[in-house]
């Protein structure tokens, strides 16, 4: 199916949402992932007086705070709310702590029994504060003047979030829920499909708490093959799609399946998203001519051009640009911020892609 709208953008509509309609703006859209974190100054002075990283996640108020900072910096053409993929588990009733220095550390959930200690009770209560943050989020974008900057909501995709649930974490070959997968289906199903259930919920909510586009994060998709990435991987999102655009049928969504590679052709055509997130792996000229027809595409700088920074940051930016800019473009980077990204090399990137002529 043919996404891209040939159509005018319509007037006074912010240039990140034309963009995703499949409308070309007057310039190309920009916004980075983990635009908001610990790269920024005023980020490591609010953390040093809050505390924990869940503790400012759930602060509505350090969370629209966060949220807000690169905007106000970098005025970028969307503002993603400051949260974290594993809200989602935390909710269910998974145990979730932030180590210093090793990231997200939950009580590894093996097998079909762990299922158990999983439920709804707590859901809401938990989540609350992220809508709120989104709410006080939108107020703060329309009190400080940012009107043409759009507000997105988030989540991770059932597969990445299952493997950080299972693995009690982060992990580089992924063996435990690779083997729960392979070995008990079932049960892994049963997994992922409350994993579907939860995070449609949690999007919706998002739409109604003042989100104006959603991204689904897959962050580890890379890491099936190709079976399972259209069971783990395209089946969930088009779920997820369906029953977010059941409720909100105009919002537009994002979606992210990092280290796709050859399977982002199916992901494009099978899950129903309106936008497609392209990794720094993805090759930019074959993304012009076989994603870019079919819907809007965004990306895909390697964030470690932009730690660099200099002539090889605008070096690869210009060819990204070059690439892309003929049809419906976002720009941003493959993968988040490196958090040793010097503020300045973000500024500079920023005028420089501004400044592109198309």
């Amino acid at each position: 199916m043919n996404h891209v709208n040939q159509s005018l953008p319509v007037q006074g509509q912010k240039r990140f949402l034309n963009t995703l309609e499949g409308h070309k703006s007057d310039r190309i859209p920009l916004w980075f992932m983990r635009q908001a974190g610990r790269y920024l100054p005023e980020y490591r002075e609010l953390r040093t007086k809050k505390g924990s990283f869940l503790d400012m996640a759930y602060d509505p108020d350090a969370a629209c705070e966060v949220t807000m900072q690169p905007i106000r910096r970098y005025q970028m053409d969307a503002a993603i709310i400051f949260s974290d993929i594993l809200v989602i588990p935390h909710a269910l009733g998974q145990h979730l702590e932030f180590v210093a220095g090793e990231g997200p550390k939950l009580d590894p959930i093996h097998d079909g029994s762990g299922l158990k200690n999983l439920g709804y009770s707590k859901f809401s209560q938990t989540l609350n504060p992220v809508y709120q943050a989104l709410k006080n989020t939108r107020a703060a974008l329309s009190s400080e003047g940012f009107h043409d900057t759009a507000l997105i909501g988030f989540a991770g995709a059932p597969w990445t979030v299952a493997t950080y649930m299972v693995e009690g974490g982060g992990s580089k070959d992924f063996a435990h829920v690779k083997k729960f997968a392979y070995s008990d289906p079932d049960n892994f199903q049963a997994l992922i499909d409350l994993l579907v259930e939860a995070t449609s919920a949690y999007l919706i909510e998002q739409v109604n708490a003042g989100a104006e586009a959603l991204q689904i994060f897959d962050s580890w998709s890379g890491a099936l093959d190709s079976d399972g990435f259209k069971r783990w991987v395209i089946r969930p999102a088009q779920q997820i799609v369906k029953t977010v655009k059941d409720t909100h049928p105009h919002i537009p969504i994002i979606g992210f399946p990092k280290g796709a590679g050859q399977s982002y052709l199916a992901y494009v055509s099978e899950t129903g998203v309106d936008a497609v997130g392209l990794d720094t792996a993805v090759n930019t000229k074959w993304a012009a001519s076989a994603l870019q027809n079919q819907m809007p595409v965004q990306g895909n700088l390697d964030p470690i051009a932009l730690l660099a920074g200099g002539d090889a940051m605008k070096r690869a930016a210009e060819r990204i640009l070059s690439d892309l800019s003929a049809g419906p473009f976002i720009f941003n980077l493959g993968h988040g911020i490196n958090k040793d990204t010097p503020p300045e090399h973000v500024a500079e990137l920023v005028e420089f892609v501004r400044g592109f002529q198309r």
